[in-house]
């Protein structure tokens, strides 16, 4: 690791290690957040021509309008400082994934609009030190093998290997997973980061692994995958959770998912029920700006406060994605709109058998139920007829076809047990209320 890349580093692992000490309520976080955003919209939003003068006054965050990945994609130049375009970045992330001095990385596209990011040497090593100081926190005692089973690698996770005590390895979970269990087995990790799917099924073959540290990542981790994989790894399973736009969330010791709020800053926009969906202005990101950006995620919230003493708000749940919340009508004729977690918990409370499963809405009233092929049949009459209930507490009466079949796994990309395939869905634009669904 460079002396500049050290620096960067340490610097930001420290910040983020010592952040609850220093700022150990929310009222102070919000203080250091507005000082924060301030400077950085004067020095750094004001660079780019996507905001330009009407950031060099030091506006207020509130004055700047939400923007979406649509938005980016349209003019991507427009939102970063070094002038790259959206052609100049596809064409270097089919390549080397460097343009100069700048990493380009790329989103999965799971919801079908894949997204550019790109970030300077100085963002890429204090991204390591803050992801090392909540996920990592005593690295410095160890010589850890990190493990990273993801479908999608960027040069940003090879930062880890510019520091001697670490040694990391990237798995394209694109690829079988069979054909990466010798060289996951012979890397003996100590540090393993995978998605949920990819976690299951390896105690379900019986890899031999045994982490000191495990992390489910780029899924939404049900409660049943959380049993099966602690069961089989012997270790308390961790979340993180991060996107294209950033890390945002780690769990502690406690298990408890931590907005990252030392890094970015949250509006979390009400959308009925309890739920929120995030809108971040990512104040540690200076060459592409990601001013006012709206997430396309769903989460609830826990304000209770946290054993572990951390000022950082909490998320109880990623819910999904706005994507994927199903569109209705009732027996009127007005909209109804059921969010994913009431789908997914009317399939896993029919019966504890049920280990896997899919929902799809693939027309404005028909759903698709799909379980797995050991499946009895009457837990998926169970299971059909709970789904029926659930439509008509909101007046709903889609037609839902109920099959037993060998359930697959997307080759790259996201597993979506709860799926919304109609066209026209909700994205990159606000989401619309939900208070009628529940």
């Amino acid at each position: 690791m460079s002396a500049v890349g050290l620096y960067h580093a340490l610097g930001s692992y420290l910040r983020v290690r010592t952040f609850p000490l220093i700022h150990g309520s929310a009222t102070s976080v919000e203080k250091w957040q507005t000082k924060r955003l301030s400077n950085w919209i004067k020095r750094h939003v004001s660079a780019v021509p996507a905001f330009g003068e009407a950031a060099r006054d030091g506006s207020r965050l509130q004055q700047f309008p939400v923007m979406t990945k649509a938005d980016l994609m349209a003019d991507f130049a427009a939102y970063n400082s070094a002038g790259i375009s959206a052609k100049q970045g596809w064409e270097a992330f089919a390549g080397p994934k460097q343009i100069g001095p700048y990493v380009v990385g790329a989103s999965t596209g799971t919801s079908g609009n894949r997204g550019l990011f790109v970030i300077s040497q100085q963002e890429r090593f204090r991204w390591l030190g803050a992801i090392l100081a909540k996920g990592v926190p005593d690295f410095w005692r160890h010589k850890d093998r990190v493990a990273v089973m993801l479908p999608l690698d960027t040069p940003l996770y090879d930062t880890a290997n510019k520091t001697s005590r670490l040694q990391l390895q990237f798995f394209d979970t694109s690829n079988p997973l069979d054909s990466l269990i010798d060289g996951l087995e012979g890397f003996v990790p100590t540090i393993l980061i995978a998605p949920p799917r990819v976690l299951r099924r390896m105690v379900e073959m019986g890899v031999a692994v045994s982490p000191r540290s495990v992390f489910s990542a780029a899924e939404k981790l049900e409660a049943f995958d959380r049993n099966i994989i602690e069961a089989g790894l012997k270790t308390r399973l961790r979340e993180i959770y991060m996107a294209s736009e950033g890390l945002l969330a780690v769990s502690c010791k406690h298990n408890r998912l931590h907005l990252c709020e030392d890094c970015m800053h949250f509006e979390l926009e009400d959308v009925g029920d309890g739920l929120v969906s995030p809108i971040i202005s990512d104040f540690s990101r200076t060459t592409q700006i990601m001013m006012r950006y709206r997430m396309n995620d769903l989460l609830r919230m826990d304000s209770a406060p946290c054993p572990c003493g951390s000022p950082l708000r909490v998320v109880s749940e990623v819910i999904g994605r706005v994507d994927d919340v199903f569109k209705l009508s009732d027996t009127s004729g007005n909209a109804v709109e059921i969010t994913p977690d009431l789908i997914r918990n009317t399939i896993v409370d029919t019966d504890r058998t049920i280990r896997d499963f899919r929902v799809i809405q693939t027309a404005p009233e028909r759903i698709e139920l799909k379980l797995e092929q050991d499946c009895l049949s009457d837990i998926g009459e169970r299971a059909r007829a709970r789904l029926v209930e659930l439509f008509a507490k909101h007046g709903c009466e889609p037609s839902i076809n109920l099959a037993f079949e060998q359930l697959t796994e997307p080759p790259r990309g996201k597993l979506r047990r709860v799926e919304c395939r109609l066209e026209g869905r909700v994205s990159d634009s606000k989401s619309s209320s939900m208070a009628s669904k529940i």
